[in-house]
């Protein structure tokens, strides 16, 4: 058994933070994908993200999975000393726990247990800011909590995160009504149902001004956001900690062909993900499954990026398998090797086939990551040359937000343009073009995209 302690620093709250035990039960062998350390620190990072002093940390050998109480009667017995003797009011078990085997461990240990799918579900909890994101979050932790003797549902009338894993109020009230949840999740699957129509519009919306969509996509805390950030100029939350962002975030950025994208930022994955929340927030990742471009985000410089990336790929991989990804979307995916300033910059990361190395810290290697992007949409484009009349400012904008203007040749009547388009901008222009007359003064109202 390895265990360490580690008081955690001060956490600037009204409330002292939550005395913390991590209990990592461990059955991987050498051919693990990660190392019993390595879990037990991204165990520890998640509790920590949202506050709680870690005070005892311990991997424990799981030999074989108790019903009771996963863990053997001496591995309960030695925990159950180490809470008692640092007075820990909460055990944080990395592992899926059945509700026997948490009510059992909470008499035992005398304090609150929650397992990892419980952490991960107060986290969204916590975090979610949108409606949608925070109706989606709801409804998974009902989902997980439905089989679970609760104490208290007065959290669902909350507007802001927290789900009452980690205690509050509602704590102090016996609610666990089993039809009153059963109600709130139909009411749940009512309200996200409108708030995907809504998104439906809009994104037929943008299908009006059908920019390409690139999205990023990448393990929590690869360093999404701040690529996000570098590259559009936007604020989005960017925090050297797991889950940051949950919500999913779009803006408009250029290439440097002049060629315009939506850029979509989205929610981290994660090892083990809570089938609940893989449900939940799928109308999250349809930014990814619309996607031309997919930029796999990974951080290059941590012990574990290729057991991360395998991860990633999991994820995709069963969406694509689920139908909400179309085959081949491995053509689409450009690996971005982020954080290479913490490895000596992005030549030491060059050689891998179909990677981009970067640093959304310092900027380096973004204008070969734009350039690439560049490529990755030129693919299958075809080239066509059009005369447009000299006045029709609007036409001529739209084949530059839309294309990849290679030629021009001013003239006095007309414009002579080379551009390269993807089929479906080819058809969509020339099915335009062919509904209006050349001497007809420009509309842009009428030209797709123009809204926008």
């Amino acid at each position: 058994m390895s265990d360490t302690t580690s008081p955690s620093g001060p956490h600037d709250t009204a409330a002292a933070p939550t005395r913390t035990a991590v209990i990592l039960p461990w059955e991987g062998g050498p051919q693990a994908p990660r190392s019993a350390e390595a879990r037990l620190a991204e165990a520890v990072e998640l509790a920590r993200a949202i506050g709680l002093a870690i005070l005892h940390q311990a991997i424990l050998p799981l030999r074989e999975a108790r019903p009771a109480t996963l863990l053997g009667s001496g591995q309960v017995a030695a925990i159950g000393e180490a809470i008692a003797a640092q007075r820990i009011e909460l055990a944080v078990v990395d592992a899926a726990l059945t509700p026997v085997q948490q009510r059992n461990l909470e008499r035992e240990w005398r304090c609150k247990v929650i397992d990892r799918t419980g952490l991960i579900l107060d986290i969204f909890g916590e975090r979610a800011r949108t409606r949608e994101g925070t109706l989606q979050v709801e409804l998974a932790h009902l989902q997980y909590q439905r089989s679970r003797l609760v104490r208290s549902w007065t959290h669902l009338g909350r507007q802001r995160g927290g789900f009452g894993f980690l205690g509050g109020p509602g704590e102090t009230q016996i609610e666990a009504d089993r039809r009153l949840i059963g109600d709130r999740i139909a009411r749940l699957r009512q309200e996200l149902d409108e708030v995907r129509r809504t998104r439906s519009l809009h994104r037929r919306a943008r299908e009006r001004v059908p920019f390409p969509v690139v999205a990023l996509v990448g393990y929590t805390n690869a360093g999404k956001s701040t690529l996000f950030n570098r590259l559009t100029g936007a604020s989005v939350t960017a925090e050297d900690q797991l889950f940051a962002t949950l919500d999913p975030t779009l803006r408009a950025m250029d290439l440097p062909s002049g060629r315009r994208v939506i850029l979509s930022d989205t929610v981290g994955f994660i090892s083990e993900l809570p089938t609940e929340l893989v449900a939940a927030f799928r109308a999250t990742l349809e930014e990814v499954s619309e996607a031309e471009v997919i930029l796999h985000v990974r951080d290059a410089a941590h012990p574990d990026t290729e057991a991360q990336r395998a991860d990633v790929i999991a994820v995709l991989e069963g969406m694509a398998k689920d139908g909400m990804l179309e085959a081949g979307w491995q053509r689409r995916s450009i690996e971005v090797l982020n954080k290479a300033d913490l490895l000596g910059g992005t030549d030491r990361l060059q050689g891998r086939p179909g990677a981009v190395a970067v640093s959304a810290l310092t900027g380096e290697g973004l204008d070969a990551l734009l350039a690439a992007i560049d490529t990755r949409l030129s693919e299958g484009m075809v080239t066509v040359g059009y005369d447009i009349p000299a006045s029709d400012g609007a036409r001529l904008a739209w084949l530059y937000g839309h294309g990849e203007v290679i030629g021009r040749t001013d003239g006095d009547e007309a414009i002579h343009v080379t551009v390269r388009l993807s089929p479906e901008d080819r058809a969509r222009f020339e099915r335009e073009r062919a509904g209006r007359r050349d001497d007809a003064p420009p509309a842009a109202a009428s030209l797709p995209g123009m809204e926008f």
